[in-house]
């Protein structure tokens, strides 16, 4: 099958179509199932009971009954990833790459049931969950090249008279990771695998929307031959597993993606006592500029793809547009027939491209959107919650956009999670500029020109870790491993190193310099 990424414009092969279709049928017969954590390699119950992972898009459908992992469940999985850790640490970094390598081949083996269950958990259409898949594949075979280019990061330094000095990075010894909701394999497989790749022990939690995505990602790691006590999983609420894994002293780092709120807790409060590393990616408010000289059906395209795919549920979605005001009427009228003719509906269905939000906190936060931007502005289209007819027990919304708002508007600087999508009108590229840099966030942008020194400008003056220009598969979105590298400045980000990039590896590790006097 032909390698399907966020920013693909062809169509899915009917073979393809055929293969998800088999493969679904294989998931539904596991619904419902309860699941266990993973300690040690061994599956292990929680005295707290299980909580239900229902579907999104049918919220009286349960996927599976899932551990409420506490307080107690997290101390022993880091316990066990401590006690482990010695043993990974020494394990050459060519192994460590092999056993990494053949989690991929696994991922690809399975991919149209891990796509399947994506669609199921998450809600997502078929196009996102095949390539989720696939980027989960890509991610880790792209860290494990960049362990070989730097030959595990023992790197020869310039010699003295009489001493030969390495610098080498080595693991810190036990980093969780907390995964989003949105990617739950993509998100999670990546950071694991850096943690891994660099020496390091990893205990796991998914996100409590999506903990079945996170059985399987522990069940590949499993089955392709990781020692048992180097992964572990914990599924549960935050609130819960997470005070743990803050306050636990024997946690060496930690790797989080989600809202900026928890990301700046997680920061402020995981070296309160002593320094360790947090990485942390923190979401974004991603503007798209269009200019007099774009394509606008590109423009209209892009920033159609980038704010409504997936319902807005990426933190790289676009949820800003600024257009010049000489195309502002234009663009906008493609922009609303683009809008409108998107399909809602069963995201297991071929010709849905928009599913359910993930789950009824998110529809919440869509009508508290929607009601903002009825007050202050006007909704061009959209801004109802489909609750209807086959709709009824699912978390549907309908794309919306909004405009002649107020500058001040929290619209344009708010993270909805949402389709909905804040539009204005500036005179020239300089206050399209300033004002996308306007925001706490700086995590993607793009714009539409067909002029070089617009777009030179935009890439020397806009203040974001992934910018991008007259993309049409997606104005801000769509980021691959070893294409694009991802990350944020400002409040998206902590670490100024993105992932899918050659340096994110390197973070999971620490520098040695190594010298040693040579007698000759």
């Amino acid at each position: 099958m032909e390698k399907i990424t966020y920013a693909s414009l062809g169509s899915l092969g009917e073979s393809f179509h055929q293969e998800f279709e088999s493969a679904m049928d294989r998931v539904r017969k596991e619904l419902g199932c309860e699941h266990p954590i993973f300690i040690n390699g061994k599956p292990q119950r929680s005295r707290e009971g299980t909580f239900p992972d229902v579907s999104p898009a049918d919220r009286r459908i349960i996927l599976g009954k899932f551990q409420k992992g506490n307080r107690d469940d997290a101390r022993r999985a880091v316990a066990a990833a401590k006690k482990a850790f010695p043993a990974w640490k020494a394990t050459p970094w060519q192994q460590r790459v092999a056993l990494l390598r053949k989690v991929a081949g696994l991922i690809v083996e399975n991919e149209c049931e891990l796509a399947a269950l994506l669609s199921m958990e998450v809600g997502k259409n078929r196009f996102e969950a095949i390539a989720e898949v696939s980027e989960s594949a890509d991610l880790i075979l792209y860290y494990c090249l960049r362990m070989e280019e730097r030959q595990g990061y023992e790197i020869p330094m310039s010699r003295a008279e009489k001493e030969m000095t390495d610098s080498v990075l080595k693991p810190y010894g036990v980093w969780v990771v907390i995964a989003p909701f949105n990617f739950p394999l993509a998100l999670a497989a990546g950071m694991a695998a850096g943690a891994l790749l660099g020496g390091n022990t990893v205990v796991f939690k998914p996100a409590s929307d999506t903990p079945w995505s996170g059985v399987r990602l522990f069940e590949l790691m499993r089955d392709a031959g990781l020692p048992s006590g180097v992964f572990h999983l914990v599924t549960g609420l935050g609130d819960r597993v997470g005070r743990e894994f803050i306050e636990n002293p024997e946690v060496d780092g930690m790797v989080f993606t989600g809202s900026r709120e928890v990301g700046i807790h997680l920061l402020r409060s995981f070296s309160e006592k002593r320094p360790r590393p947090c990485i942390a990616e923190m979401g974004g408010k991603n503007a798209a500029i269009i200019m007099p000289s774009a394509d606008l059906d590109d423009a209209a395209e892009g920033v159609m793809r980038s704010a409504f795919g997936m319902g807005g549920e990426k933190c790289s979605a676009c949820s800003r547009v600024y257009a010049h005001r000489d195309v502002y009427k234009t663009f906008l009228e493609r922009l609303v027939e683009k809008t409108r003719a998107i399909k809602i509906g069963d995201p297991l269905k071929r010709d849905t491209f928009l599913g359910p939000l993930i789950n009824e906190r998110a529809v919440r936060k869509f009508e508290h959107a929607v009601r903002l931007g009825r007050k202050e502005g006007r909704v061009v289209d959209g801004g109802r919650v489909w609750d209807k007819d086959e709709f009824e027990h699912g978390c549907f919304v309908q794309p919306t956009i909004v405009d002649r708002l107020p500058w001040d508007s929290k619209m344009f600087c708010e993270e909805f999670f949402a389709p909905i999508l804040a539009v204005a009108t500036v005179k020239n590229l300089e206050e399209a500029v300033n004002r996308a840099n306007q925001s706490e966030y700086g995590l993607t942008a793009g714009i539409f020109t067909s002029e070089e020194k617009e777009q030179r400008q935009f890439f020397d003056q806009i203040e974001v870790g992934v910018a991008y220009c007259n993309r049409r598969g997606g104005a801000t979105t769509g980021a691959w491993p070893g294409i694009q590298s991802f990350g944020g400045w400002k409040g998206s980000g902590s670490s100024g190193k993105n992932a899918l990039g050659p340096h994110y590896v390197a973070q999971f590790m620490r520098e040695q310099s190594q010298t040693v006097m040579k007698k000759w």
